[in-house]
């Protein structure tokens, strides 16, 4: 059964309640408060990890006082695949998340798909801050989601641009996302008019671009980007310490994918896979370290959840690496030995591509390697240096190494050596003295694909198909029942997985339903169900 993963069937934090599910609540006072401050498109070029091509010092700040984690990567070279993996611990591939993207635009025209359409999971599968608002944290999301489904409205106690941790109630614990998009790939070209906050001529083109004025004009646009997006982390660094908070929470800073530049956003070479990863603790502890570890973007939310005082889910292939104490992995927990990430539909246009990393050595297999590897997507061809690109290609003036993105077709098997090859720009899949890992890692991306029930090898019309159970738009939730004891309300739903929400007379944000509850005097309840992927069930008013 496509949605029934062989290692998903028991939720060890779950009661076995048809109405519900619970999770163990830990201690008050185990339970800390936690910030992400994420960014978009952006590989690790901060002066912490050795570019100094522009000053970062609120980041650097972060790093100097917490842990600089040195190979994270991301399980998708462009956003929405990735955040879905990171909102459920799970590779996209096996959660059908893994096509860019299925909300708002699928290019039905080409595709032949619906207009859009929001994943259906197995049935456990949740977005995690929902287990953490079960146990009474406080989340807020500012503001992106992208997530490949609508999120029901258990996820989140706000999400706007107004969400913040200032609207909790007193004393509460928060789980807090703030996301920039300053540093977005569209960026390059709509501040293209701004002043510059880095001289061109400092710019290290690498060998993969042509050295032009149009390239350095734009790396220098998105170098400026990450100075403003610097200045505003420090601005919430800022709110933290005049709230009396920074001696109280865990900061979070990363990225969802690399770099917003041609041949490096929706590449899964390492360029397009490493993301800068720090953690602060919020007593000093474990300042000014560095961690080598492999590190899984999917390894977030068990984290997360770990450092909440909550058991992580069973069915999350990401595996918790901070433990609070020690600033290590959890007692139990293996250590990475490769990260993996993957590659389907780009917008309009569809490919597939797997890559398993070792931390020196990548192996990447193309499945279509009829196809060429550069795909026309035409959003980012609003870029300057992207369509001079393709101008150089057609006036026959890029080299040999410019014109490896846009060869007509690929080899099956790719493999780089990080070591000597920073770029990635020769494969040694065909050269003996490296069998032994071609090999090895051939192998260990067979297990994969087979361990994670890889997805993409279904065409996307017939997975849209399984999700829909054949039918021609999404499942509906079923109605929420109310059992009434006395002034005691127990809520259940027919639909495996749905999440129950209920919300007290005129306010409009829903709590979580975990335990029965108690009929509030005077004031209509009313109830809701909804499963990730299906439409919401119907709202149910309960008179009191």
């Amino acid at each position: 059964m496509l949605f029934r993963h062989r290692f998903l069937l028991v939720l060890v934090t779950t009661a076995a309640l048809v109405s519900g599910w619970a999770v163990e609540k830990a201690p008050a006072p185990e339970r800390p408060n936690i910030l992400w401050i994420s960014c978009e498109d952006m590989s690790p070029r901060l002066g912490c990890y050795g570019d100094t091509t522009i000053p970062t010092p609120n980041i650097d700040r972060l790093a100097r006082e917490g842990i600089r984690f040195s190979n994270a990567f991301c399980t998708a070279g462009v956003c929405a695949p990735s955040r879905n993996a990171i909102i459920t611990g799970m590779y996209q591939t096996s959660t059908g998340g893994h096509n860019m993207r299925t909300l708002y635009d699928t290019y039905p025209a080409k595709t032949g798909l619906p207009k859009e359409y929001s994943v259906v999971m197995a049935p456990d599968v949740k977005a995690f801050p929902e287990f953490l608002r079960a146990t009474g944290y406080y989340t807020s999301n500012n503001v992106k989601t992208d997530y490949q489904f609508e999120a029901p409205p258990t996820v989140w106690d706000e999400v706007s641009t107004k969400a913040h941790w200032k609207n909790r109630p007193e004393n509460q614990p928060f789980f807090s996302i703030f996301n920039n998009t300053v540093t977005h790939e569209s960026q390059v070209w709509q501040r293209k008019d701004l002043p510059l906050r880095v001289d061109p001529a400092r710019i290290s083109v690498p060998p993969y671009y042509p050295d032009t004025k149009t390239v350095r004009q734009d790396m220098a646009r998105f170098y400026s980007n990450i100075r403003d997006m610097d200045d505003w982390v420090g601005g919430i660094l800022k709110q933290l310490e005049d709230d009396g908070l920074l001696d109280k929470t865990i900061i979070f800073f990363w990225s969802d994918h690399g770099d917003g530049l041609p041949f490096v956003k929706r590449e899964i070479y390492d360029r397009g896979l490493r993301v800068p990863l720090i953690v602060r603790f919020p007593d000093g502890r474990f300042a000014g370290t560095t961690r080598d570890e492999l590190i899984s973007m999917i390894d977030l939310a068990p984290t997360v959840l770990t450092l909440a005082g909550t058991a992580p889910p069973a069915y999350m292939q990401g595996r918790a690496f901070l433990d609070p104490k020690t600033g290590r992995r959890p007692a139990g927990v293996q250590p990475r030995r490769y990260v993996f990430g993957a590659r389907d539909r780009l917008d309009s246009e569809y490919d597939r591509v797997r890559t398993v990393h070792d931390g020196r050595y990548q192996y990447v297999r193309n499945f279509y390697p009829d196809r060429p590897l550069y795909m026309d997507i035409a959003y980012r061809k609003q870029q300057p240096m992207m369509a001079e690109l393709l101008q150089l290609r057609d006036a026959g003036k890029l080299n040999s190494t410019q014109m490896r993105w846009f060869q007509t077709t690929k080899p099956v098997d790719e493999l780089y050596d990080l070591t000597t090859d920073r770029s990635e720009l020769t494969n040694l899949a065909d050269n003996p003295a490296y069998g032994g890992h071609l090999k090895r890692l051939r192998k260990e991306l067979d297990k994969w694909l087979n361990e994670t029930n890889d997805l993409g090898k279904l065409p996307e019309k017939e997975l849209v198909r399984q999700m829909w159970q054949g039918a021609d738009k999404p499942p509906v939730t079923a109605t929420p029942q109310v059992a009434r004891s006395g002034d005691r309300l127990t809520l259940s739903c027919s639909t495996p997985g749905a999440s129950i929400a209920y919300r007290i007379g005129d306010s409009k944000s829903w709590r979580v339903y975990t335990t029965p509850i108690t009929m509030p005097k005077d004031q209509v309840l009313t109830v809701m169900a909804m499963r990730i992927g299906y439409t919401k069930s119907p709202e149910v008013p309960v008179m009191p």
